[in-house]
């Protein structure tokens, strides 16, 4: 477990909070590693920072903002695909959900670099494709997503811009509209009091669906921007979804299946050992299905 009570009750009051540094060098190296073999090919001939006419407003959408992005599982080195299911993030998730268990729902890996496309958003929340609904006001209902970084984000690096909810609220109102993108004069005042998710690699922006955010350019020469997303929500709160993980059966999820702790396949819905489901067939037929899958706490759970 490493972060604070204070972390968490940050989170709870801001509505995000920067866990600088939370994982180590040693932790995040191969996963730098896994981004350049996906991505590092992927990076315009021209890296220079390209500022489009906003016609007045705060930043625009576009489809190209979101090249280079991919949902878990990655054809790579297991350590990107367990990053997203490190165990302090679990213990991270519990604590502000108030949940003793977590289910990951979303999962995805964005290479951002300087040229590559005009990257200003403007304010927004994610709630949109979270939930049909609204983001809960029980803790236990709602989702925190993990931003973490893997390369340094600074200033020029395209960093994270947001308001903390006591900032937005004064301004728009505690039902947080998702979109702002015309109300020109909103825009400029959360402008005013934005902040920016600076961090060395290895920290972790934690924010929540409702919180007001948007991209930033890189204007770094030759810059990028290596993060992979980790949302989570508490077990059974099916206003909230993203992945239907079965549905990319085709990608190499051997890489998790032979890598993951009990724990951490929980986070995915694989039922605990000592679940009803985990019978002789059942462990049979996973054997045949994931051969070097670690089956032996569930062996054990069923033996006793």
């Amino acid at each position: 477990m490493r972060h604070t009570d204070q972390q968490v009750a940050d989170w709870h009051r801001d509505g995000a909070v920067l866990l600088s540094e939370f994982l180590t060098a040693d932790e995040i190296a191969p996963c730098h590693a896994d981004m350049v073999a996906l991505y590092g090919d992927k990076a315009p001939e021209t890296r220079e920072a390209k500022q489009d006419d906003h016609g007045g407003q705060v930043g625009t959408f576009s489809m190209k903002q979101f090249r280079n992005n991919e949902d878990m599982p990655f054809s790579c080195s297991p350590a990107l695909n367990m990053i997203g299911l490190h165990p302090a993030l679990i213990a991270m998730a519990k604590a502000a959900l108030g949940s003793d268990e977590v289910h990951l729902y979303q999962s995805h890996s964005w290479a951002k670099y300087t040229g590559g496309a005009d990257f200003e958003q403007p304010f927004h929340c994610d709630f949109k494709n979270h939930t049909l609904t609204v983001p809960s006001e029980e803790a236990g209902l709602r989702t925190i997503n993990f931003m973490i970084y893997l390369s340094d984000v600074d200033l020029d690096d395209g960093a994270i811009s947001y308001v903390s909810l006591p900032d937005s609220d004064p301004i728009t109102g505690p039902n947080r509209e998702m979109f702002l993108d015309t109300d020109i004069e909103t825009q400029k005042k959360l402008r005013a009091v934005e902040k920016r998710g600076v961090g060395k690699a290895g920290s972790v922006f934690a924010y929540g669906i409702d919180v007001y955010h948007r991209g930033m350019n890189l204007v770094r020469p030759d810059g990028y921007r290596y993060t992979l997303t980790a949302s989570y929500k508490a077990k059974g709160n099916d206003m909230i979804g993203w992945s239907a993980w079965p549905w990319s059966f085709m990608k190499p999820w051997h890489l998790i299946m032979d890598n993951a702790s009990p724990e951490q396949l929980a986070c995915l819905g694989i039922p605990r050992p000592g679940d009803p489901f985990w019978t002789e067939r059942t462990l049979e037929r996973v054997k045949l299905r994931w051969p070097d899958m670690n089956l032996s706490a569930y062996e054990i759970a069923l033996a006793a």
